[in-house]
This record gives structure tokens, C-alpha cells and sequence, in this order.
């Protein structure tokens, strides 16, 4: 077989684009936690003063979705930069 460790095989940049993945991630974490307390200020603007779960509701809603989002175009763009997509072979023949 192949003794050439590539991509996520390769143990150093293995620890590479992980780290660099986590990093793209508390990033986003940060990104999601203004939005959801810009948009608690802007529902409390509009709406007067929230109740706790309306407020944790949000929060909880926002952050997640946006860490949600964040985390599987993460995990698409690690796939792709390291190589891992070209490494499959493919032994099915098309049918077209």
C-alpha cells in the first residue's frame, strides 16, 4: 500500500489543522455570542423587556445555529485542504 503519510495521515499537520480548525471555530464562537447579544438588545427594543426564557431562548438559538453553521463548513474546508477528498478512489465505474 501507500507508506506516504498525506493530509490528516500525517500526524504534525494532522496537529496543524486541527488547531488551526479550533482556532476558525472560538472565532466563530465569538461571532455567535455578539450576534446573540445584539439580537437580545434588538428583540428587547422592539418587543420591551424579555422574560429569562425568551432571552435564553435566543441566546441558546443564535449561538447554536451559528456555531452549528461554523462548524460543518469548518470541518468541509479541513476535509478538502488536507487532502482527505482527492485521497478516495474510486472503484465504481459510472453508469451514465
Amino acid at each position: 500500500m501507500n507508506d506516504h503519510h498525506s493530509g490528516l495521515s500525517d500526524p504534525e499537520y494532522a496537529r496543524f489543522a486541527w488547531r488551526r480548525f479550533r482556532r476558525i471555530l472560538g472565532w466563530v464562537g465569538v461571532v455567535g455570542v455578539a450576534s446573540a447579544l445584539m439580537s437580545v438588545w434588538a428583540l428587547g427594543r422592539i418587543y420591551g423587556p424579555l422574560g429569562w426564557v425568551a432571552t435564553l431562548a435566543t441566546i441558546g438559538g443564535v449561538v447554536g445555529t451559528v456555531l452549528m453553521a461554523g462548524a460543518l463548513m469548518g470541518l468541509t474546508f479541513l476535509s478538502s485542504g488536507t487532502g482527505h477528498d482527492e485521497s478516495i478512489d474510486d472503484h465504481h465505474p459510472h453508469s451514465d
